[in-house]
């Protein structure tokens, strides 16, 4: 299945996933990570993936090693054997809501109090679990799954084989308002949407904001992590990852396969280059023009300079204590 090479007892039975420093009989267990391998040396397991170079310092407890090319994309094949996620094959709960002028697709599943407006369209094969809400003209792909409690507000499109988990809010209005001359504000209409291209997954409790005009988009294979914040007329690059708790102010544009880190942000109506990988916790707050560029830091800055400065910052007491002594030994 994975193309790796066997060591050790290869009849030995598997039956379950499991983590490396857990093990146990029948756990299949992986190693990736160099601060985990004395935990191959001490707990018992089934079989363990390693990287193909794997040299171990001494015996391997485990009954078997697969040596791979990539740990991690063989774990993910692995992982699919044991996922038995229950996907129903068809059918309309008599206590869902489907307005007849929705259009379903063959074996479409709607759960018990999900609702589907007037002009929606779901494609073949998506799941739509309990307490979904799917607004009017919104178009859904194939082969999607919406977990509870999701949200998608009027005139939104979702591509195929997307998945958004619980409580995800696409649609909602973007935050635009107009100063007036006595300090209060008015509120300035939200006439776009948003546009979700395939294999698109988005973490609970994330929201992405409808244009105020045109489209918010979320381009190809991009996954979104829990409570992450799209404003209104961003895009977000092909196959970018980004991890909960970011945001992305109005009409910013992020490039293809950036990996943004949890807890960043970044400031409005700026061009982020493809590649672009900013640590968590930075604050954008400038284009940033060089793809393959490395940030880190509020303001963000190129990702080992904010190394060094941060190894001079926590010795500041200290230098400024010298420094005050040089001062008044040399009475300047």
């Amino acid at each position: 299945m994975l193309g790796g090479i066997l060591e050790g007892d290869g009849e030995v039975l598997v039956t379950k996933p499991g983590k490396i420093e857990e093990g146990g009989p029948g756990t299949l267990t992986f190693l990736a990570n160099p601060r985990y391998e004395h935990f191959a040396y001490s707990t018992p397991t089934a079989a363990l993936l390693v990287p193909k170079d794997f040299q171990p310092a001494q015996p391997v407890v485990a009954a078997a090693l697969i040596r791979v090319d990539d740990v991690y994309d063989s774990l993910r094949i692995l992982m699919a054997q044991f996922d038995h996620e229950f996907r129903p094959t068809g059918g309309v709960s008599e206590r869902a809501s489907v307005d007849s002028s929705a259009v379903l697709g063959k074996d479409v599943s709607v759960g018990v109090f999900s609702v589907v407006e007037e002009g929606a369209s779901v494609g073949e094969g998506t799941y739509i679990h309990p307490q979904v809400f799917v607004g009017k003209n919104v178009s859904v792909g194939k082969n999607c799954t919406l977990h509870p409690g999701v949200k998608i507000y009027h005139g939104c499109e979702i591509g195929d084989n997307c998945i958004l988990h619980g409580n995800v809010v696409i649609g909602s209005d973007g935050f635009g308002f107009v100063p007036q001359p006595d300090g209060s504000y008015l509120k300035l209409p939200q006439l776009g949407n948003v546009v979700i291209e395939n294999d698109v997954e988005i973490g609970a409790n994330t929201t992405i904001d409808r244009a105020t005009m045109g489209s918010t988009v979320i381009r190809q294979g991009v996954k979104l992590d829990n409570l992450v914040m799209v404003a209104h007329n961003v895009e977000i690059g092909d196959h970018t990852v980004v991890a909960a708790q970011a945001g992305f102010a109005g009409s910013t544009k992020i490039g293809k396969r950036c990996r943004i880190g949890g807890q960043s942000g970044f400031v409005g109506h700026i061009e982020i280059a493809d590649g672009t990988q900013v640590q968590a916790q930075s604050g954008v707050a400038a284009a940033v023009k060089q793809p393959g560029t490395a940030l880190y830091g509020s303001p963000a800055l190129p990702y080992n300079d904010y190394l060094r400065s941060y190894a001079v910052f926590k010795k500041l007491p200290e230098l400024y204590k010298k420094i005050n002594e040089l001062m008044k030994r040399y009475e300047v």
